[in-house]
């Protein structure tokens, strides 16, 4: 287990973040280990949790999904039976990268990326079917300025 992430971890974690497919051997180079040494800490951070886990960040656009949208939610309620069918709701409907409960104004904001706008609206048909909402907005993404799955370590 890992009790204090140190400067040589951080590398890792940042090698990992650019590229997790990179061998331990090109990994212990980049950070000035060996692959030994390396695998080591790898798999310290692994075990504690640190690395959640490894995917293969994919082009949205190639894959016809050209349509970034955030939807604002307000509801009206605001019980644990209702924040389950939505948690449930969202994690069921693949188009929805993330949702969040918001302080402030705003209750919920969701990420989706779908084909176009149809597709949104097929989207936004399932979701208002399957939880109750008193307003929803959404705002198209125009221009992707910046998106990273990379933390600052």
């Amino acid at each position: 287990m890992i009790e204090t992430i140190d400067a040589l971890d951080r590398k890792i974690l940042f090698e990992l973040q650019r590229d997790a497919s990179i061998s331990l051997e090109a990994l212990g180079d980049a950070v000035g280990l060996s692959r030994n040494a390396t695998w080591r800490r790898v798999r310290a951070l692994d075990q504690s949790g640190v690395i959640r886990r490894r995917v293969a960040v994919l082009d949205a656009d190639m894959l016809g999904l050209k349509l970034s949208v955030f939807i604002q939610i307000r509801t009206s309620r605001h019980d644990p039976e209702w924040l389950t069918a939505f948690a449930a709701a969202t994690r069921d409907m693949s188009s929805i990268l993330a949702a969040y409960r918001m302080s402030g104004d705003l209750d919920y904001l969701v990420h989706a990326r779908v084909a176009d706008m149809a597709a949104y609206d097929t989207l936004y048909q399932e979701l208002i079917r399957r939880v109750d909402m008193s307003d929803v907005a959404a705002s198209f993404v125009m221009e992707e300025l910046k998106e990273t799955t990379a933390l600052p370590v």
